[in-house]
């Protein structure tokens, strides 16, 4: 019977750690249990407020199962996934274990070797369009997840979007704790999470399309769009339970790597999902009986920053 040992870990984790989560919190820790790796939650590290039902968590998880498996796979030591595997243990949201030896696929190599350099970039992007077999990939990616992805096409659906996301977003910053929870995780240049400075868009502008967090201060001249026509990404499942939204993870992350490969850029825009109204108004605009789970932003541009991730040894438990 195959079974990993701690060198298998160690590398499924440090593929893990890079996943996206939000503010870049990192709400994740690995483990090896009877030759199994698990992905565990770490509740200490849920956004409380922005995230009290544990939506963006179970996102964040998802993704860096993802991860994990693309690690194993390219080692030639495959997983086979469960998730929610044992009622008894609610934080364990998946284990991993062993399928037959095999070598990895094109595919495989080629979004494990995307890993290190996906990163969340908020600068704006070049106006080139992202060509339409790169918009069939990415749709694919999230198909094979279990997952849908719908790419808004012309400037009715973008402006449909924008009204729905800046709406939610004004909802957000009315509020005062969440505010105050999303600068603690602000401005982090010397700790190995949260958001730095110079990974933050610019402060945004009243006729951007796209509402952007104020994570940093940096100003650009006056009355100059951020993006005239950004492609925005809406990705869903079928159902809500936390079972569809680890599945919704996992998709993200295939989405990501896939336009990470094609030598895209990406950042999250989750102001529509956090606020149930506007998630109802987008599923509606959408033509979708599902659930939308995230939307993103995809496109060419120049090199971003990437944020700080910490060490393997902090996200390994006995």
């Amino acid at each position: 019977m195959n079974r990993y040992d701690s060198s298998d870990l160690r590398r499924a984790a440090a593929a893990g750690l890079q996943a996206p989560s939000m503010y870049n919190s990192q709400p994740w820790a690995f483990r090896l249990h009877d030759g199994a790796i698990e992905v565990l939650a770490d509740p200490g590290r849920q956004i409380t407020i922005a995230d009290h039902g544990g939506w963006a968590l179970r996102l964040a998880l998802g993704a860096a199962t993802f991860n994990a498996r693309l690690a194993l796979a390219w080692a030639g030591t495959p997983a086979e996934v469960k998730l929610l595997p044992d009622f008894d243990e609610p934080d364990v949201v998946a284990r991993l274990t062993p399928a037959p030896h095999r070598p990895p696929t094109y595919t495989e190599r080629d979004l494990y070797t995307s890993i290190e350099r996906r990163y969340s970039n908020r600068h704006p992007f070049w106006p080139d369009p992202v060509p339409a077999d790169v918009r069939v990939r990415l749709i694919e990616a999230a198909r094979v997840e279990g997952a849908w992805l719908d790419l808004l096409v012309g400037m009715t659906a973008l402006t449909g979007f924008s009204e729905i996301a800046h709406s939610a977003d004004r909802v957000l910053r009315r509020d005062n704790r969440y505010q105050a929870e999303m600068i603690t995780w602000t401005d982090t240049e010397s700790a190995n999470d949260g958001i730095p400075v110079a990974a933050a868009a610019s402060v945004a502008e009243a006729q951007d399309l796209i509402p952007q967090r104020n994570f940093g201060g940096r100003r650009r001249a006056p009355g100059r769009d951020y993006e005239p026509e950004p492609l925005v990404g809406i990705l869903g499942t079928a159902g809500d339970r936390k079972l569809d939204q680890l599945m919704a993870g996992q998709a993200l992350q295939h989405v990501l790597l896939t336009a990470t490969d094609a030598g895209l850029s990406s950042s999250l825009i989750s102001q529509p999902i956090e606020v149930a109204t506007a998630r109802d108004q987008l599923r509606r605009s959408l033509g979708r009986s599902g659930f939308p789970q995230i939307a993103f932003r995809i496109g060419y541009g120049q090199p971003g920053h990437p944020s700080p991730r910490r060490d393997v040894a902090d996200v390994l438990v006995g």
